[in-house]
């Protein structure tokens, strides 16, 4: 499994966020969210810029790059 599929959902947990409540903030579907999440999909870039800003981390600590 891709690290950043582990930490997505660890960070939309952590933060008492539902996959619906993503998703809408990304303009996306929740079956689409939950794919993410899955590994199912990839994470677009302009997601991942997205969740960066939501949750104040950088595209380095959801890709696996940094700790």
């Amino acid at each position: 499994m891709e690290i950043y599929v582990r930490r997505i959902r660890e960070l939309r947990e952590d933060n008492d966020f539902t996959q619906t409540q993503i998703a809408k903030y990304l303009g996306t579907s929740q079956t689409m969210y939950a794919r993410y999440e899955r590994g199912a999909n990839e994470l677009p870039v302009r997601h991942l810029i997205a969740l960066c800003k939501l949750y104040h981390v950088s595209a380095d600590y959801i890709l696996g790059l940094k700790s």
